[in-house]
């Protein structure tokens, strides 16, 4: 149980991430709210466990403020009913708003929640009360890739139930490629990448995400080396446009020790480094002092 509760933890925690990354992005694609985000609202009360995956935000609307309440779920709860009502009761009483309520359901076996809870006892006495659930196993693989929703690639290896199901690992390769291929630089793919990794541990087995992802790195690597490379050849260039024949010396020496320092903090390894700045092993030694 200790196990499964920290698990449940660590998902949590990157969902909250991914979200805080880019909560307008997932309102906008997965509500089709368009909106502009004000605040955070902090809920606190006995009854409900607060969770790193509630995510409560104050929202101008072209209707008026309201409160947009997403929850990210990773197994089926049979309580979530009740605990969305709780969440909507509070947000009315504590801030006067009307709640949007939805439920990202991001696990592995099919999804069992109820999306309301009904009862009609009179006119006088009854309830009709509704939230969104969202199952992303049920989005296809390229509804995501071909938008510019970038942060939602890191939910890739969770989407498309049925072609990751008959696909298995091929399927995690091509999420980990597409994440590769993205129109956005080396630190913004390596912190998806690092999402994705987390994720996937929702649906994969733990020895077939570390061969993919492993695989993953040296490819930012070599994508980093030739981006460096290409830095330095643009350094000369300019040089050599500028007429500075000393300067050029000097400035790409200077910049070559600049990237071996980048790359050695990066944890590149000395002989890679020395291919790459044409650097002597001994002078990249004498960095790490």
């Amino acid at each position: 149980m200790k196990g499964r509760n920290q698990m449940s933890q660590k998902y949590d925690i990157a969902m909250k991430n991914i979200f805080s990354d880019m909560a307008d992005d997932i309102m906008s694609y997965f509500l089709g709210l368009t909106s502009v985000k004000i605040d955070e609202l902090n809920i606190e009360f006995a009854k409900i466990e607060k969770r790193e995956s509630d995510m409560i935000f104050k929202c101008t609307t072209d209707t008026g403020d309201i409160a947009v309440h997403i929850e990210f779920q990773s197994s089926n709860d049979n309580k979530m009913p009740y605990r969305m009502l709780r969440y909507a009761i509070e947000v009315i009483e504590k801030y006067n708003l009307m709640p949007y309520q939805v439920v990202i359901y991001l696990g592995r076996h099919e999804l069992k929640m109820v999306d309301s809870i009904n009862f009609n006892f009179s006119k006088e006495n009854l309830l009709n009360y509704r939230y969104k659930i969202i199952d992303i196993g049920n989005i296809k693989f390229s509804e995501i890739t071909q938008t510019n929703y970038y942060d939602l690639y890191s939910l890739l290896p969770l989407i498309d139930k049925k072609r990751r199901e008959e696909e298995g690992e091929k399927y995690l390769e091509k999420c980990v490629k597409a994440i590769k291929n993205m129109q956005v630089d080396i630190d913004k793919k390596r912190n998806i990448a690092f999402k994705a990794e987390i994720l996937a541990g929702i649906v994969y087995k733990k020895e077939v995400i570390e061969r993919v992802f492993r695989e993953v790195e040296k490819m930012f690597r070599l994508e980093e080396s030739e981006t460096y490379k290409m830095i330095i050849e643009k350094g000369i260039e300019k040089g050599i446009e500028k007429g500075i024949e000393k300067g050029i010396e000097k400035g790409k020496k200077e910049g070559k020790i600049a990237v071996a320092k980048k790359l050695l903090e990066k944890g590149m390894d000395i002989d890679e480094i020395a291919e790459i700045t044409e650097l002597s092993k001994e002078e990249i030694k004498k960095l790490l002092n």
